[in-house]
């Protein structure tokens, strides 16, 4: 090819062609989520102390209403507030997401209608920014650990398959949710709720102990559950079984938003700078 032949760039490229642009853009991926990172604690007073505050003030709100009031059981001998705190953060990390993802397309519209890259590493950078202030929560759930003299056991093994599960739901939906929100401008009115409802149909203020049998299976189909199960089953040491049916449902979920999700928003990214 002469230097004077057009280079076309096509961004409905094969499926091939297409992962081999994510590969080859995933400095890009980085350079976002590090931008999302900065800009979020900038210009705030207390800065990354507030990824802490955050779940410490759902923690006590939630123990003080579940524990106190309603005195629901905890898991064996754990502390009510680390049961909380413990099924909170897998839930904080992918509500957050669900929220940061919707609303990447919408918020990056300059930079998608301007250049080309593959659409999809916005919606990922922008899980990726979230497992950043996960990994920060993390310490304040060992100080507690520590403080209520629990430690982890073999079981830590199993949360790196937990986290990259939680990451893969986190995507799935968050590409769902990022393209509908690009193509429909009422679904950043929809995010707020699913999350808010999803909060209160996950294990995070309670046990799955207290849920009946006969609700079971469909309580189940909320992929966070198996992961915050089995998370509270790797960190506290409970006398609980590791919940295999429930990760089984939230893998065979999580494959399905995944799958699903790749699908809708690759149809959909063709027209993304037209629509946005």
């Amino acid at each position: 090819m002469s230097r004077s032949d057009p280079i076309v760039i096509q961004a409905g490229r094969g499926e091939q062609k297409y992962w081999r642009d994510v590969w080859r853009y995933r400095e890009l991926l980085y350079l976002l989520a590090w931008r999302d990172v900065l800009v979020r604690y900038k210009q705030t007073v207390i800065g990354v102390l507030w990824v802490v505050i955050r779940p410490l003030l759902v923690m006590t709100v939630f123990t003080f209403a579940f524990g106190k009031i309603a005195k629901l059981p905890t898991e064996g001998n754990v502390p009510y507030p680390l049961l909380v705190l413990a099924g909170l953060l897998p839930w904080q990390f992918f509500a957050g997401a669900l929220s940061e993802a919707s609303s990447s397309l919408v918020s990056n519209a300059n930079l998608i209608t301007k250049v080309y890259f593959p659409r999809v590493i916005v919606p990922v950078s922008a899980v990726v920014t979230c497992a950043v202030d996960f990994a920060v929560t993390m310490c304040l759930l060992i100080g507690f650990m520590a403080w209520y003299g629990i430690w982890p056991s073999w079981r830590i093994v199993v949360v790196a398959p937990l986290f990259l599960l939680m990451f893969s739901a986190a995507i799935g939906a968050g590409l769902w949710l990022a393209a509908l929100n690009a193509k429909y401008r009422d679904f950043r009115y929809v995010v707020p709720f699913i999350v808010q409802f999803g909060l209160y149909v996950s294990p995070v203020g309670f046990s799955s102990k207290v849920v009946p049998d006969s609700l079971a299976w469909a309580y189940m189909l909320n992929p966070m559950v198996g992961v915050i199960d089995c998370f509270r089953w790797a960190f506290l040491n409970g006398d609980g079984q590791f919940g295999w049916r429930a990760i089984l449902c939230s893998c065979m979920v999580s494959a399905i938003l995944l799958i699903g999700g790749l699908t809708y928003f690759r149809r959909t990214e063709r027209s993304l700078a037209d629509v946005i």
